[in-house]
């Protein structure tokens, strides 16, 4: 009775002042961004190379690294000091390949792939400590104790240091099935993984000394643990989490489908236990991909996703993310085409699902109210095309301030319906707005919806 109570208030607060809004916000043209915006970075001309790891250390400074192109080339490590809007060659080695880079603090840094080197100054200077030693991924703790793998099948294995890097013992060797990749959450716990004819993660929790099976038939494309019981790794388009520290592993489910197209979790980043976010889709709008951002708040039970703004082309699926804070964020991908940068946790509209569901040419465009309505914070948005169009979805507020584009894409005729979360949102009316465009025809329709937390 009282959770009804509220409801109609809050229909009758907002009713007058929706109603008046109407009109303006059937034809606005908006003139404030959407709140939160992702906004896109560049690289600098790299003649060629491509970005193949990225790590930041704080909301300002960050590293990336590039490959080189052929044998006498250079490989390059880049740095930013103003959040990745900026990007400048920090140092450059002819004729090594980089595969990791790592930093254990704001001076202490490794680059690991054919050879080792390492600055203890932020960067200003870049030291070979050992040329040569194999590198496909490392795991420093301390200045002095790290590890890395080398999957190939003779000289390939698990490696440890406990002296910076300058010498390594070999722990583990399993010849044709040696890792590719490692991950260690302290000095004591951490995995392996290799992607051969028999797949499988390996666990250790003495440093290295064994590693005992944990996964069979499986590899890990990226793995995060959050505390030593709780941690999450992908594999294929899947996401797995464990509260036990990997004895077991549950299934989680991603939006994909339709449009949304999964290659497989490609980096996951944990602002806390329950906040992750992650990359690894794409969305095929007509000929043209773009990356999409996973997002879970609540420990992976649930799994959203948002497109950043419409104004960005980043051919997805991106390939790194790291979050800083809740605030500070990027995504980037391979190529030239840079990346994209939060300050502000990204935007804060999240899509659960999309999906087209009936391939029935209606009769008319048409879109429907949302349900349910009043919600909290889920409801789902349902529209209807007669035609292939370019159709776009637009939240707006009370007041008509933009607050992100939902959906902008060229689809075939039918039915269509998008699950709307609005977590990052206050309780209040809005209103969202269909766009159709095809050719010179345009057809509009808003309607408004109550979010009540």
């Amino acid at each position: 009775m009282k959770n009804g109570l509220k409801i109609l208030l809050y229909i009758f607060a907002f009713s007058f002042f929706s109603f008046a809004l109407l009109p303006a916000i059937l034809n606005s043209t908006p003139a404030s961004p959407a709140v939160g915006n992702w906004y896109q970075q560049w690289m600098p001309n790299l003649n060629g190379r491509q970005i193949v790891d990225i790590t930041f250390l704080d909301s300002l400074t960050g590293y990336a690294i590039s490959n080189r192109l052929t044998i006498s080339d250079t490989s390059l490590i880049l740095k930013t000091t103003d959040s990745g809007d900026n990007w400048f060659i920090n140092y450059a080695q002819t004729g090594y390949i980089f595969k990791r880079i790592q930093f254990l603090n704001q001076n202490t840094g490794f680059v690991g792939g054919t050879g080792l080197i390492k600055t203890t100054n932020g960067g200003l200077n870049w030291n070979t400590i050992n040329p040569s030693v194999f590198i496909e991924d490392l795991s420093f703790k301390s200045k002095d104790t790290g590890w890395y793998v080398y999957g190939e099948s003779f000289a390939g294995g698990v490696f440890f240091t406990s002296t910076g890097g300058t010498n390594w013992v070999q722990q583990y060797s399993a010849g044709s099935q040696n890792p590719e990749k490692i991950y260690m959450y302290n000095a004591r716990i951490g995995f392996i993984s290799d992607n051969s004819g028999s797949p499988s993660i390996r666990k250790t929790t003495n440093g290295g000394l064994n590693w005992n099976l944990n996964v069979s038939g499986q590899y890990y494309r990226d793995i995060i643990f959050t505390d030593s019981l709780t941690g999450w790794y992908s594999y294929g388009n899947n996401v797995y989490k464990t509260t036990n520290g990997g004895t077991n592993w549950q299934l989680q489910v991603l939006p994909y489908g339709g449009n949304l197209i999964s290659v497989g979790i490609n980096e996951f980043s944990a602002i806390n236990k329950d906040t992750l976010l992650a990359i690894g889709a794409e969305i095929i709008t007509g000929m043209q991909s773009r990356g999409i951002i996973y997002r879970t708040v609540n420990g992976g039970v649930n799994w959203t996703f948002q497109i950043p703004d419409t104004s960005i082309y980043v051919p997805g699926p991106y390939n790194y993310i790291q979050f800083t804070d809740k605030n500070h964020g990027w995504a980037y991908t391979l190529g030239f085409y840079g990346g994209i940068h939060t300050t502000t946790g990204g935007d804060p509209v999240w899509i659960t699902a999309f999906e087209q569901i009936s391939t029935e040419i209606p009769k008319e465009f048409k879109l429907f109210q949302n349900h349910p309505n009043p919600f909290n914070p889920n409801t789902k948005i349902k529209f209807q095309l007669t035609k292939r169009s370019y159709a776009e979805i637009t939240i707006y507020d009370i007041t008509g301030r933009r607050i992100q584009k939902l959906l902008n894409d060229e689809l075939n005729a039918g039915e269509y319906e998008i699950d709307f979360n609005a977590s990052g949102l206050s309780s209040g009316t809005y209103f969202y707005k269909l766009t159709v465009t095809t050719g010179k025809e345009e057809f509009t329709e808003t309607k408004k919806m109550i979010l009540i937390k």
